[in-house]
């Protein structure tokens, strides 16, 4: 490390956690031209956090296009601030993500305006940034290259992640140089119940590459996932209780209401519960999969379960003071937004209520701090202080993530990986996955991506680092 190069590509990211995702890219060319660009521009998610979403700790104008591997908020929550701030140039997403991304991002700025209080900052964007950045937005399909640059390609490729996920490979190009080939996995996995599973085509299995690669379960390996979630949902259901199911919007809700079809087919769920969906964006979602718009294998647009029914503000009120045995799928998955702020503080206390979260919950988040609170403690929930007395589960059965074994056979059908970038993922588990790359896979360098380093990268992978602060 340390020698000079003509022509590279510098890599950081926001983030040394989980959320948000956003990594910079400054394209150096040896003609003295570079190239500013993004990956992803992701809202961060915990409770206090307005004040680190005000702003970038780069020049948005300077920017010259924005990729987006998904939809989901802590990847595309902060591309409207991109527009408030001065970018003007394209966002490349996929066909499916270009038609999620306007419900994301109205709901997202909804969202910030309910919260809106006279002892809260200010909103980060209103409505006319919502509107002028999806003016911005260029759908892509999967597998074609798509010139972003005179010097630079992109391909998309199908992630299963969710629906319009894609692993996002960069070509940089330059007279008589060798191609530099950036893949960023965006948040990662092979199968899905909605989707054909990923295939990678051949040539790009023979690339040499820089590997960005999540890591939210890189410390869990898929046969450490004990299935939790049908005993548990039986089981509130045999001593009727309410039975309240954090959700995210997009592919969690679908496969939860997909799950409580099968219980019913298979009669071990009485069709007469009644099955409750709350939240305005996985309404949306959940209607825009049933009527086949988005790319989901056909055979599956038939996911909804019996007795299912749509909940608005008034119906709200009434399902808060019903105290009769039912089930409540609510946003957001990690509880701290959505219709689940109403519910959680209003079942909280109950015994006869088991609330499930069915996904990651990151530090900082309402489902985090409840999750590692015992039964019986205090504590603080939308301003109250609250006993704990309902019955808390988790489960990670149902995670769009792959785990770590999952991700370690990805990266192995690579057949010249010049350096992996270990990103996305809490700090702990980012080490101890790095350090798994290094044993079982055939790669020649390994290196945690963080905001504190900038790392250099050519053809053959690392040039040089570059301590900084991003």
């Amino acid at each position: 490390m340390g020698c000079k190069s003509r022509f590279h590509v510098d890599i950081m990211a926001l983030s040394n956690n989980v959320t948000p995702s956003l990594e910079l890219c400054v394209v150096s060319f040896p003609d003295g031209e570079k190239v500013r660009f993004i990956v992803d521009c992701g809202i961060f998610q915990g409770e206090e956090d307005n004040e680190k979403n005000a702003s970038f700790p780069f020049n948005a104008s300077s920017i010259s296009f924005a990729l987006v591997t998904h939809n989901h908020v802590d990847h595309v929550g902060r591309l409207p601030l991109l527009s408030k701030k001065g970018f003007g140039g394209k966002i490349y997403a996929t066909e499916t993500t270009c038609k999620l991304l306007p419900e994301a991002l109205m709901d997202c700025w909804r969202i910030s305006k309910s919260r809106n209080k006279p002892n809260l900052p200010t909103l980060i964007y209103d409505e006319e940034d919502v509107n002028n950045i999806l003016d911005h937005c260029v759908p892509c399909k999967y597998k074609e290259p798509v010139r972003v640059h005179e010097r630079i390609e992109v391909h998309f490729f199908r992630n299963c992640h969710l629906p319009g996920a894609a692993f996002i490979l960069v070509k940089v190009k330059y007279p008589k140089e060798e191609d530099i080939n950036i893949l960023f996995t965006g948040d990662y996995n092979s199968k899905s119940t909605f989707q054909n599973d990923v295939c990678i085509p051949k040539w790009l299995l023979d690339l040499p590459l820089t590997v960005v690669q999540e890591s939210t379960y890189g410390q869990t390996n898929s046969d450490e996932i004990e299935p939790c979630f049908e005993a548990n949902f039986l089981k509130a259901i045999e001593e009727k209780k309410i039975i309240l199911c954090m959700v995210f919007s997009l592919a969690r809700t679908q496969e939860i209401l997909y799950r409580i079809k099968c219980m019913q087919e298979e009669g071990k769920l009485d069709t007469n519960i009644p099955i409750y969906l709350d939240g305005r964006l996985a309404i949306r979602y959940t209607n825009m999969y049933a009527k086949g718009i988005l790319d989901i294998k056909p055979d599956m647009v038939d996911f909804l379960p019996e007795n299912l029914n749509f909940v608005d503000k008034i119906t709200r009120s009434a399902l808060l003071g019903d105290n009769s045995c039912k089930v409540i799928l609510t946003s957001s998955g990690m509880g701290s937004f959505g219709p689940a702020r109403t519910y959680i503080p209003a079942f909280l206390e109950r015994k006869n209520v088991l609330m499930h979260f069915t996904g990651y919950t990151a530090k900082g988040t309402l489902g985090r701090k409840i999750k590692d609170t015992p039964r019986g403690e205090m504590v603080e929930v939308a301003g109250m202080t609250l006993k704990k007395r309902a019955d808390v589960q988790y489960t990670s059965e149902f995670s769009a993530h792959a785990q770590a074994d999952t991700m370690i056979d990805f990266l192995n059908k690579f057949n010249n990986l010049e350096l992996v970038l270990v990103n996305h993922g809490e700090p702990e588990v980012k080490e101890e996955f790095a350090k798994r790359i290094f044993k079982e896979v055939d790669a020649k360098s390994v290196a945690i991506l963080g905001n504190d380093t900038v790392y250099r990268v050519n053809t053959w992978g690392v040039v040089k680092t570059i301590n900084t602060k991003f």
